[in-house]
């Protein structure tokens, strides 16, 4: 392995490793040794390649939150999807998104608290969404059904509640519904033809 390919494979294990970390504890609970510790590196070989602790942590959320974004935005922009499926094909992969890494939705929540203006800037997110395809198709449902237009923020306020806090309220939500991890995740896979029925009756009602 080259020196290039070797440096390559540390830094990817580094940020391994504090995708893991940051996802469980957030920014302020995290310590440079945590992440060195999960990584198995010393903590002075980790501040070689990054040298700091909010550097990498930028790394990461910007990451997750490409990722997290990128995954709607393919589906928003999809011309030939109608405005049905794509709400429905947002719901399937996020769903499926959170089942596979159920760290993010609070990681991500807690860190939008933290710092809302630097993530929307950083990923543009405002022109991403009502330039999309989606907001056009949202408009032309509203214009078809007449009567007094829902806001697209009320669509997305309402479909990301759906979708997001059962995985914030997963501890709770578990213990009063006295469910395992498996009955949660098939509840949660429920949901997925559940969630595009009730946002077509929350739309309807507007």
């Amino acid at each position: 392995m080259s020196d290039s390919e070797k440096d390559r494979s540390t830094e990817e294990k580094i940020k391994d490793a504090a995708r893991v970390v940051f996802h469980k504890k957030g920014f302020a609970a995290t310590r440079t040794r945590d992440i060195a510790e999960e990584a198995g590196l010393n903590l002075a070989l980790l501040n070689y390649y990054f040298r700091s602790k909010e550097k990498l942590f930028d790394i990461i959320m910007l990451e997750t939150m490409m990722g997290f974004m990128g995954a709607m935005m393919f589906v928003f922009n999809d011309e030939g999807s109608s405005f049905e499926e794509k709400v429905e094909k947002t719901v399937s992969s996020y769903i499926d998104l959170f089942i596979k890494e159920p760290q993010i939705p609070l990681f991500i929540m807690n860190e939008l608290q933290r710092n809302p203006e630097g993530l929307a800037g950083k990923l543009n997110i405002k022109s991403v969404l009502l330039n999309s395809v989606f907001a056009r198709q949202y408009q032309e449902v509203m214009n078809r059904r007449g009567g007094e237009p829902l806001h697209i923020m009320q669509f997305v306020m309402s479909l990301m509640g759906l979708l997001v806090f059962p995985f914030m309220g997963r501890p709770m939500l578990k213990i009063i519904g006295d469910l395992n991890d498996e009955k949660f995740v098939t509840m949660m896979k429920e949901r997925k033809k559940l969630v595009p029925v009730w946002i077509e009756a929350i739309l309807s009602a507007g």
